[in-house]
């Protein structure tokens, strides 16, 4: 069987002024800016020695790239969701996909540590006003693990060679935290070289990560679980100082 007719080409864009594409992110952004997300990424991220108005009105920039995230985007071009249709009618401050690369572009590893200070921060609210870790009083589980996350471009950054040959990827290490009635939720994170042992930097990671548990609720017995890469003197002396063991 074959169609009588040649089918036309067809071109679809979301640019009506009137229609909005993601008007879900309303009720995830909101809760965000009641437990002062806002706030937290001003007070702590500075981008001190970034080019010229990089490091501006970090704390919309911030919102506007997670807001984009959650939208579903992947890449910097694709956090232009932020602005079609009637998206700015929902929300202020949305910052242009060009000006949120060079933001990100201009980090370091300590200004990602401050994004991570502020992230810990900001874990401690929802816990308090959601039950985000339901059972923590009584029993949670930190997962410390390294990943390897693929990615194409001689020109990414922090992609490295690691242990897979020939393949480039980003080597970050995660912590999350978890009771027996939740899921888990993202504690810490951490970029390292690829050919860096997994348990490099360690100790620290799993101290923050701990500290972090405790500040988000989790007062009662805490168990961390990690492969045997992580089962070295300096963590379990980490795990000792924080009252884990």
């Amino acid at each position: 069987m074959k169609g009588s007719h040649t089918p036309a080409a067809v071109s679809a864009a979301f640019d009506d002024r009137n229609l909005i594409a993601h008007a879900g992110l309303v009720p995830v952004m909101r809760p965000a800016e009641r437990c002062g997300l806002s706030y937290l990424v001003a007070a702590k991220v500075k981008l001190t020695g970034a080019r010229t108005g990089a490091g501006a009105a970090a704390d919309a920039k911030v919102t506007s790239i997670i807001a984009a995230r959650a939208a579903g985007a992947d890449s910097i071009d694709d956090l232009n969701v932020l602005r079609h249709g009637a998206m700015p009618a929902l929300f202020a401050g949305i910052r242009a996909p060009s000006t949120l690369g060079t933001f990100l572009r201009s980090f370091t590893h300590g200004h990602a540590l401050q994004v991570h200070a502020a992230h810990c921060g900001f874990l401690t609210a929802p816990a308090a006003h959601t039950p985000l870790l339901p059972g923590s009083g009584e029993k949670a589980f930190i997962d410390v693990d390294s990943t390897h996350k693929r990615v194409y471009g001689r020109a990414k950054q922090g992609a490295e060679y690691g242990r897979f040959k020939g393949i480039r990827a980003l080597h970050p290490l995660l912590a999350t935290v978890c009771t027996p009635h939740s899921r888990p939720v993202i504690a810490a994170a951490r970029m390292r070289r690829g050919k860096a042992a997994d348990s490099r930097g360690a100790p620290k990671f799993v101290a923050e990560a701990l500290a972090t548990a405790v500040e988000a609720g989790c007062t009662g017995t805490r168990i961390l679980r990690a492969d045997s890469q992580f089962y070295n003197a300096g963590v379990i002396a980490a795990c000792r100082w924080s009252g884990l063991a």
